[in-house]
């Protein structure tokens, strides 16, 4: 805290605790130790007992070799007379048998023999009884444990069978005894008994000390890795911090800015898919606001006029009458405006189109009965080149083909040939209207399409609302398909209706012939 003056001011702390353990990599790190700790609860104590396994398992092996030689002595005697304590024995008056003994005094040369070869590892002890007591042992020194009054070296002095075991001494210096032992028989009697004995403390002991070496070092690693993990969801998340402060930039008024895209992968495609988002956004705005001026400044003409007319109305009953006649006309015109703009508003729904099964013969011919009585000065063509059934909107795909005829009719000339067409191509249902009027300029082309637009050189201004072929658009988009237009000044044009065949599973069609 910091005091100033007598008032205490309470200060704000440099890091939010509780953002902290919300965060995204905070919550990758705690799942990433909580499987870590886990792994090595379940890992630690199985390598500390495969461990001290294999210790026992190399000194089982140890001590079977010990037996195994002395097994090969008994059986075979001492190979080599020259070795120095076969001549000190011989010298000594002992016998010495070429083969296996048969007495105790043998074996007693046979054990002086042994012993003098081997030289036994630390901690393993070779101990020879001889009728029934400890004769001797190499190293002479044994622990408390194998004293010669204990139980276990007076049931060894008798074995009457090889033995192998493991003895709990409750000895923490001594720890188990591991043993091995050889009974020496000849006929039904005992000569003695030889035991090779290992203690396993101290073995044990080394063991741990590695394996706690070990553990030591993997929990050093762990915390360095834990480290550089924290760096690298800090780096990997990065671009979802600059999408959050991206996100928190942009206002109505400024809907430009995009998260820069690196490399690939899923938040790759995060930023990629908010971007595009964006892009519909800001389209979606920029529509939206040229939507508002394009129907104010429209409003505003026949507002104006109404009021004009309004204050400008004297008492003659003729001129009002006119003047009533002229407003009604207005509001007609701006009631169409209204009812255009309604529907190009309700186009954005979901609930825009109400599908059904149609006919598609009946149906041309019931939009080609609809457009010849817009005007009877043209020439009506139709042109039907395709049959089934598909599903679309009825009333709103009519409504498309009636503003593309009112557009063909308000663009030609009594006489000018309008043709009315449907056939299949590439896997969609087209429908025409073809006219033989003015044409439309190149650079109106993509323009006429959006609202309250008109073409800049046509001969006669259009007495609709400017929304005819945005509403036409706005349908055929909302059957999955498009709008296109070829047209060539002084010759004519030609509005296409492009509808996929199956965009949603509701198209079903099969292509026939029909001409009138």
């Amino acid at each position: 805290m910091r005091f100033s003056g007598l008032r205490y001011q309470p200060f704000n702390l440099p890091w939010d605790w509780s953002r902290l353990f919300g965060e995204a990599r905070t919550r990758i790190l705690i799942w990433y130790v909580g499987v870590i700790v886990l792994f090595m609860a379940i890992a630690i104590p199985l390598i500390r007992y495969r461990i001290l396994e294999q210790v026992e398992d190399r000194v089982a092996a140890d001590l079977e070799k010990e037996v195994a030689s002395f097994r090969e002595l008994l059986t075979d005697g001492p190979i080599y007379a020259d070795e120095p304590v076969v001549q000190q024995l011989r010298q000594d008056g002992a016998v010495i048998p070429r083969g296996y003994p048969t007495n105790g005094a043998e074996l007693s040369s046979l054990y002086s023999i042994f012993l003098s070869r081997q030289i036994p590892e630390d901690d393993t002890f070779l101990i020879a009884f001889l009728d029934g007591k400890l004769y001797k042992s190499s190293p002479r020194a044994l622990p408390e444990v194998l004293n010669q009054d204990s139980r276990l070296m007076q049931r060894w002095a008798t074995l009457q069978r090889p033995e192998q075991g493991d003895q709990d001494t409750q000895n923490v210096e001594v720890g188990s005894l591991l043993h091995s032992a050889e009974p020496v028989r000849a006929g039904d009697q005992t000569l003695g008994t030889f035991v090779v004995v290992h203690t396993t403390a101290g073995e044990q002991n080394e063991a741990l000390e590695a394996f706690h070496v070990v553990v030591q070092v993997k929990i050093f690693v762990l915390m360095v890795a834990l480290a550089l993990i924290w760096l690298a969801a800090s780096r990997v998340l990065a671009p979802l911090r600059t999408l959050t402060t991206t996100a928190h930039s942009i206002s109505e008024s400024d809907l430009s800015t995009r998260i820069p895209i690196q490399g690939k992968g899923e938040i790759a495609d995060l930023a990629q898919t908010f971007n595009e988002m964006m892009d519909r956004l800001q389209g979606a705005f920029e529509s939206q606001r040229d939507f508002i001026n394009d129907a104010s400044h429209e409003l505003r003409t026949p507002i104006t006029i109404i009021r004009g007319h309004l204050e400008l109305m004297g008492s003659d009953p003729d001129e009002q009458q006119e003047t009533i006649t002229l407003l009604l006309d207005e509001l007609d015109r701006m009631g169409r405006m209204v009812g255009d703009l309604s529907l190009l508003a309700k186009a954005e729904r979901p609930d825009f189109l109400q599908p059904e099964t149609v006919e598609i013969q009946p149906f041309i011919q019931e939009l080609f009965a609809k457009a010849t009585a817009l005007s009877s000065d043209r020439d009506w063509q139709l042109e039907a080149k395709a049959s089934g059934k598909f599903m679309p909107d009825r009333q709103r795909l009519t409504e498309a083909v009636m503003n593309l005829a009112e557009n063909a009719v308000q663009h030609t000339e009594s006489g000018d040939r309008i043709t009315l067409g449907a056939d299949l191509k590439l896997g969609t249902l087209r429908l025409w209207v073809r006219d033989t009027g003015t044409g439309i300029a190149p650079e109106d082309r993509q323009r006429i399409f959006a609202r309250f637009a008109r073409a800049a050189k046509q001969r006669r201004r259009s007495e609709g609302t400017g929304l005819g072929l945005a509403i036409v658009k706005a349908i055929a988009e909302a059957h999955h398909g498009q709008v296109t237009l070829e047209s060539q000044l002084g010759t004519g044009s030609t509005f296409t209706l492009v509808l996929p065949l199956n965009p949603t599973g509701g198209l079903s069609l099969k292509a026939g012939s029909h001409h009138e």
